[in-house]
């Protein structure tokens, strides 16, 4: 029987959610006897796209299918350049347009798995207006603008907080240092000094951490006041973030299910005429603690 090779292109390693991501592609891979080779182009556009365009014109080292999450673009250039030479392509969490029409013209599995970003959004959305029952003031580390789940993501947030509930968001890129370095530039301005906060937010939970590590930086009474806050993320890794909320070094995170080892188990189904996958499949994210949950505590230290 044919052993298939699958390539997983992450967007970086200096992340809690991409090396469980890589953690879930490496389990999926022993279980069903497949050669997976993992690698990342360390939060670079440019990087991944020659890196996959690289490996599509290479006849041999070429796999039987790619899974990457895109960066900047959604890849439909590779993509396409793949679907020619026969191989499969899964894109993880990003919506894209062009499944449709290169499934019609070619007969090899293309799809998609993402979270449902605008959802997780407003699940924080629902923890920031259960953390803050009187409302108040969230900073917030967005992702990077250049890929649709941070948009979506502040998006579904602005759905569901309180009304009494402002925003200032920082600009973040998904990495502990970069939730760290945006709180540091965002301290150096003036107008930090005056600033009323009550809440700080991350799009995932290494970059909440990162601030943390930010503010634990400043003065005894600067630090003692910035770390008695709440804090929230996104992703809820079972060793990260799960854990920080645990040990309240979070308040709250939004646990997004992994699609790395999925995307191997669908791919496998479709190479052995199990049926085509669907265009997109879309996991359930869920907020820890539970909003009730989050919304009693908050209530009981009134």
């Amino acid at each position: 029987m044919k052993k298939y090779k699958f390539l997983v292109a992450l967007t970086t390693r200096d992340n809690d959610f991409q090396r469980e991501q890589e953690a879930a592609a490496r389990e999926a891979a022993r279980r069903l006897g497949i050669d997976v080779d993992i690698i990342d182009s360390n939060n670079d556009p440019i990087n991944q796209s020659q890196q996959l365009l690289q490996t599509v014109q290479s006849a041999a080292a070429r796999p039987d299918a790619i899974i990457v999450e895109p960066i900047g673009t959604t890849l439909a250039v590779v993509t396409r350049a793949a679907a020619e030479a026969g191989i499969g392509w899964v894109v993880l969490n990003r919506e894209v347009d062009y499944v449709a029409e290169i499934r019609r013209r070619h007969n090899i599995p293309i799809f998609s798995i993402t979270s449902n970003h605008e959802e997780i959004g407003r699940i924080q959305g629902k923890q920031f207006t259960a953390l803050l029952p009187n409302g108040g003031s969230v900073l917030y580390v967005e992702g990077p603008s250049t890929n649709s789940g941070p948009r979506q993501r502040t998006a579904g947030m602005y759905e569901t907080k309180a009304a009494n509930i402002q925003v200032k968001t920082l600009k973040g890129d998904y990495t502990q240092v970069g939730g760290q370095h945006a709180i540091e530039a965002w301290l150096r301005l003036s107008t930090s000094a005056q600033a009323q906060i009550h809440l700080i937010a991350a799009h995932n939970d290494v970059m909440a951490m990162g601030a943390r590590t930010a503010f634990q930086a400043r003065n005894a009474v600067e630090s003692k006041h910035w770390l008695s806050l709440p804090y929230a993320g996104i992703d809820g890794v079972s060793q990260t973030g799960q854990k920080w909320v645990r040990e309240g070094l979070l308040a709250a995170t939004v646990v997004v299910p992994t699609n790395a080892g999925l995307a191997i188990e669908m791919l496998m189904k479709a190479f052995q005429g199990n049926g085509s996958p669907p265009e997109q499949t879309m996991t359930v994210a869920s907020s820890l603690p539970s909003i009730e949950v989050l919304a009693a505590k908050a209530k009981s230290q009134l």
